[in-house]
């Protein structure tokens, strides 16, 4: 145990790939600009495959990983009105808090005024994809073909697929039990790999920030400093305060422990900007760290990745009210009420499409007759603001976890207690005789 807790945490290194990359970005970007081969050999080579390896590692887990969970999970609900019970309050809080989120969005853009002196007139056209109505969401979550949804990763069938089969597996006697152990095994195997991929982080984080950083310049942040600033600030507030409180409201348990318990997780979604990416570590930290049983984290974590989008919906109240004293337009009390209703729905709505949150924006834009153009002058830092969005979305996929997990007596506190849950988390192929 001496020895576990003298090496260096997986967060500890992460965070050092991630401050390397970024000294890398700026010095590359503030020194080396006009070299070539660094720019062809090194941002576009080594860094771009590197990150583009490491993100593509990732969401290789992601399908196979929420499948196999899942169907362990649900295979072991002995109840269907258990998860019944799961479903309606897991979908409860999401709605809940992302609804807080863009409220409290609205009330910072009001109070600090990021968009008054600015002027939108010249920026240019932003063409949004159009979104599903939400007839055709609840269409497209049953799949005609297992195999392709697999295939496409499209996470909400893969859901509804993977709860199916649980059910018939826990419906199905014997046969059943002796497919259950199988799953309950694969399952165990790409936790593995997890791991695996959890302890070469730090160098794809590296890869990702450099990259990144080199072709990010100052002057589009100067720009929007307001913007940045507001939106930054909301999205913090939204983790620390809100998070935090209902957290310990609703399991008593300490948001400290709790914050630092999801260190690795947050460094990872910053790095990545991508919820669905970070599954396999969200899952992992909700299981191995939090002390939630798989039967809540494996349905909980991969439907907040797809349909709770707290920092996404913060985006949004920002950006609206941003744009809309961009071009001196007062909006009312009933437009207010129509962007909370709308950006809350459509979290639900455009889940599953690519470019969901820019998607989302214009939704909100079109409903309270703004200029969907106004998207172009904020696309310059939001990449940067994606990765804080993304952290946030994954925190309160963690925090209903943990308050479903605690309301249905699925979670264990000694786990979350343990500080050292972390590190052994992190072994890889030591045999119980070694971890102790």
């Amino acid at each position: 145990m001496t020895e576990t807790k003298n090496k260096m945490s997986l967060t500890k290194k992460v965070l050092i790939g991630m401050g390397l990359g970024i000294l890398t970005g700026f010095l590359i970007r503030s020194v080396f600009a006009d070299i070539a081969f660094i720019h062809d050999y090194i941002v576009h080579g080594l860094f771009h495959v590197g990150g583009a390896v490491f993100i593509a590692s990732l969401k290789m887990l992601v399908v196979p990983l929420i499948f196999v969970s899942l169907v362990c999970g649900t295979s072991s609900l002995k109840d269907l009105s258990t998860l019944g019970r799961l479903g309606g309050k897991t979908v409860t809080f999401y709605l809940v808090t992302t609804g807080i989120a863009i409220t409290l969005a609205i009330v910072m853009a009001n109070i600090f005024q990021p968009g008054v002196g600015i002027d939108l007139a010249q920026a240019t056209t932003f063409a949004s994809k159009e979104a599903p109505s939400l007839g055709d969401v609840i269409i497209n979550m049953f799949p005609t073909n297992p195999v392709s949804s697999m295939a496409e990763g499209n996470t909400l069938q893969i859901i509804v697929f993977a709860i199916l089969f649980g059910i018939a597996i826990s419906a199905s006697g014997k046969a059943g039990e002796r497919i259950a152990t199988l799953f309950s095994d694969f399952n165990e195997v790409i936790m593995k790999l997890v791991v695996m991929l959890m302890n070469i982080a730090p160098y794809g984080v590296f890869f990702l920030m450099a990259k990144l950083f080199s072709e990010i310049g100052l002057d589009a942040i100067f720009n929007l400093m307001n913007y940045f600033l507001v939106l930054s600030a909301t999205l913090i507030i939204h983790a620390l305060v809100t998070y935090s409180a209902f957290f310990k409201i609703f399991t008593g348990l300490s948001p400290v422990k709790f914050f630092r318990k999801m260190e690795t997780a947050i460094t990872f979604a910053f790095s990545t900007a991508s919820s669905n990416a970070t599954i396999p570590v969200t899952l992992e930290t909700a299981t191995k760290h939090l002390g939630v049983n798989n039967r809540v984290a494996s349905f909980t974590v991969p439907l907040g990745a797809t349909i709770n989008m707290d920092g996404t919906a913060i985006m949004q109240g920002v950006a609206t009210v941003f744009i809309a004293q961009a071009f001196n337009i007062d909006l009312t009390l009933s437009d207010y009420a129509a962007v909370i209703m709308t950006a809350t729905l459509a979290s639900v709505g455009t889940a599953g499409v690519p470019g969901v949150g820019l998607i989302m924006l214009a939704m909100v834009l079109n409903q309270v007759g703004l200029p969907v153009e106004g998207i172009a002058m904020i696309m310059g830092v939001d990449r940067l603001l994606d990765m804080i969005r993304t952290a946030v979305n994954i925190t309160g996929d963690s925090v209903v976890t943990c308050i479903v997990a605690k309301s249905e007596g699925e979670m264990d506190i000694d786990v979350f207690n343990d500080p050292d849950t972390a590190y052994k988390a992190e072994k890889i192929g030591l045999s119980k005789v070694q971890q102790e």
